[in-house]
């Protein structure tokens, strides 16, 4: 029986489609991740968004387009989110959400609507092969954040940590077959602070691991001196550090309750600069947020070319019902649509200028099949065996294509 487990949405969504695909496969399924004639789905959902949820939808006619007698399993947060609406869709036959999606493989000839509380403890996953050239570590679940435009808090439920003994064993585990590891949670942010520990003293538990490891998302509460002492510490520390932003404007992010003045942040910044001088340092930017003035963006624009980001993932502001935003007006799409538009300039122009900082410097890259990233995650365009390091130094600065070039 063929199995296609399709994933929709976050890198945490990621380790747990591939862990579901790597169970599966341990019971003799023909399992894929792309979409293509099979059996059963297998459709981890993201509702981060209307259109990631429209998505998670619109996937249920995708899968049948294959084959219209499949059955259609329907996990994640689309579905913790309202069942309802996959429901009465052809080829549905179970629905769960969020938690216990490590029964998935012995259940998909189960037939029903099992979306069970989210506990408040952390739920062991089950742990995936290799699948791509890096491997993701999930770390970490649940959000107590309760940004006013977020509904992940509501679907994914509090934080809630993984042990330390449990994460350092897959690490060492995979350590042996990838060159890079990458930490990631709903809010890394939070790690241990349901047990009396931190994100720093995970690291220092993985100090001996002698595999790049890279963060994912962080929040500026994070940045102190401990952790950045130890990210020293580790063997093959990838110098990039996702610095989650949302808004340049103090007021825009006091109404979107966000913990932290833009003055914090900048401090933040300066702090991973002083540590790591030519760190990348990414961020996400919300345009459009219901009470954003144009002044007030004015001010963030301002704020994102002070900074100087790497690179930034801008988004037009994206009303959830349930979130404290959902109740303001909105503004119109044609402001947003132009204030997006602005910010992506800025944004182009300082990750040009950075690209172009490490002409004639040497990289060390992890090879893909196009190309691969260095350690800051720069994508460099060069050639060699998927999976391996390559020292380069890169030679010219590809605009269309928003890499290096190695000159080889």
């Amino acid at each position: 029986m063929k199995v296609v487990v399709y994933n929709l949405g976050c890198k945490v969504n990621q380790y747990e489609s591939d862990g579901i695909m790597t169970k599966l496969s341990s019971l003799g399924y023909e399992v894929s991740d792309s979409l293509q004639y099979a059996d059963v789905y297998v459709l981890n959902t993201c509702a981060v968004t209307n259109e990631a949820e429209k998505k998670s939808r619109q996937a249920v006619s995708r899968c049948l387009h294959f084959n219209k007698n499949a059955k259609i399993i329907v996990c994640g947060c689309a579905s913790q989110n309202d069942f309802k609406q996959f429901e009465d869709k052809d080829g549905v036959t179970y629905i769960s959400g969020v938690a216990n999606k490590n029964k998935i493989p012995e259940l998909i000839e189960q037939q029903g609507i099992f979306v069970a509380p989210i506990s408040n403890q952390y739920e062991e996953e089950l742990q995936p092969n290799l699948i791509r050239t890096r491997a993701y570590v999930k770390i970490q679940d649940g959000c107590n954040n309760f940004c006013a435009y977020c509904l992940i808090p509501y679907l994914r439920g509090r934080s809630r940590s993984r042990s330390v003994q449990s994460i350092v064993a897959e690490c060492e585990r995979l350590a042996k077959v990838t060159n890079e590891i990458v930490l990631t949670g709903i809010d890394m942010s939070s790690y241990g602070i349901d047990f009396g520990s931190s994100l720093s003293n995970l690291l220092k538990a993985l100090s001996h691991i002698n595999v790049r490891i890279r963060l994912g998302s962080l929040e500026t509460r994070v940045i102190t001196d401990e952790l950045l002492k130890a990210t020293i510490g580790l063997k093959k520390f990838c110098p990039h550090f996702h610095l989650s932003l949302q808004s340049g404007n103090d007021q825009t992010l006091k109404d979107m309750n966000r913990k932290y003045t833009t003055e914090f942040y900048m401090l933040r910044v300066d702090l991973i600069r002083k540590y790591y001088p030519k760190a990348a340092i990414t961020t996400d930017l919300i345009c459009g947020f219901p009470t954003e003035t144009e002044e007030q963006f004015a001010g963030t624009l301002e704020f994102i070319d002070k900074v100087a980001f790497s690179d930034m993932h801008i988004f037009a502001y994206s009303k959830r019902e349930g979130t404290v935003a959902a109740k303001y007006k909105m503004i119109c799409g044609d402001v947003v649509k132009n204030r997006t538009k602005q910010a992506e300039q800025i944004a182009l122009k300082n990750k040009e200028a950075y690209y172009k900082s490490f002409i004639g410097k040497s990289l060390e890259v992890l090879l893909e099949s196009d190309g691969g990233y260095s350690r800051e995650y720069l994508k460099v365009m060069c050639n060699g065996e998927e999976g391996q390091i390559k020292i380069v130094t890169p030679c010219a600065y590809d605009n269309e294509k928003q890499c290096l070039i190695c000159g080889e």
